[in-house]
């Protein structure tokens, strides 16, 4: 990082007024809670964004926007783009750093290959953060291209492997069930009650089900892998609702998840770091 880039960036943080303090300030009025609804404006749907498609998808007016554009182009976050603005280069090494790094998705790649292959669909690993779920991990089977991706966020309540993970965690179910819950699809359960007795059904049956209520037309199913207390991460396959085998798959979900815990154990893994 150059000096000027860190004296951009200290200048930043110790502006506004010095009264105000961090825990009386919004995460989106301090300047690290707006750096991250920048980098979490860009998704796979549309890598490149204009300084207007940040605003409107940030709510931050375009003078500040540049401002910190310019500041993130400098250290390498994010680089011009003829279109706006990418992630940049920076960001992709310290994410492969994360990925690497990961014990649970090293152990769990082998399992999840053999699992797209047997179902001739996509396997997903992923985990919950901040009431969401983030992939860790995904190996396609064929040519259909999904809108989830290594690295991505999905809503727990209209997803399997949210509701997968979910189930074994009050605190989480609270936490979904007495916030929004938005329509995604036709299909998306929007009622906090009938989303309780699914996550109820999830945990007598140990798998869970998105028929179609996150994209039309996806299906999905999903099994916790658990430890003694709770779940740490869920398996999950997805794939074109005319085409899935729920019986087979949920077996074959199962007996996955249980297979990486167990593989996690036996190499000392027991805390399932990601």
């Amino acid at each position: 990082m150059t000096g000027d880039s860190q004296d951009g960036i200290r200048a930043a943080l110790t502006s506004g007024n010095a009264g105000e303090s961090c825990e009386r300030r919004g995460p989106e009025r301090t300047v690290m809670g707006r750096v991250a609804s920048i980098m979490d404006a860009f998704n796979c749907s549309q890598q490149v964004l204009s300084l207007g498609d940040l605003s409107d998808r940030t709510g931050l007016p375009k003078s500040t926007l540049h401002r910190l554009a310019d500041q993130l182009c400098q250290i390498g976050w994010i680089e011009r783009d003829p279109g706006g603005y990418r992630v940049g280069l920076r960001m992709f090494e310290l994410g492969s750093l994360a990925a690497e790094g990961g014990q649970l998705r090293e152990v769990a790649f082998p399992h999840l290959q053999a699992l797209a292959v047997r179902t001739g669909m996509t396997a997903q690993l992923g985990v919950l953060d901040h009431g969401e779920v983030v992939y860790i991990e995904r190996i396609a089977e064929g040519s259909l291209r999904l809108p989830t991706r290594r690295g991505g966020r999905n809503p727990v309540y209209c997803t399997a492997i949210g509701k997968a993970m979910a189930a074994f965690d009050d605190e989480v179910i609270q936490a979904v069930t007495s916030g929004d819950m938005p329509r995604r699809t036709v299909n998306t359960i929007t009622d906090p009650l009938a989303l309780k007795a699914e996550l109820n059904q999830v945990r007598r049956l140990g798998v869970a089900f998105d028929r179609g209520e996150a994209y039309d037309r996806l299906v999905c199913v999903a099994a916790p892998v658990r430890n003694a207390g709770g779940a740490v991460a869920a398996v999950s396959v997805t794939g074109p609702a005319g085409q899935m085998r729920w019986g087979m798959v949920a077996e074959a979900v199962r007996g996955t998840a249980n297979a990486i815990w167990n593989a996690s154990v036996k190499l000392g893994n027991a805390s399932a770091r990601v």
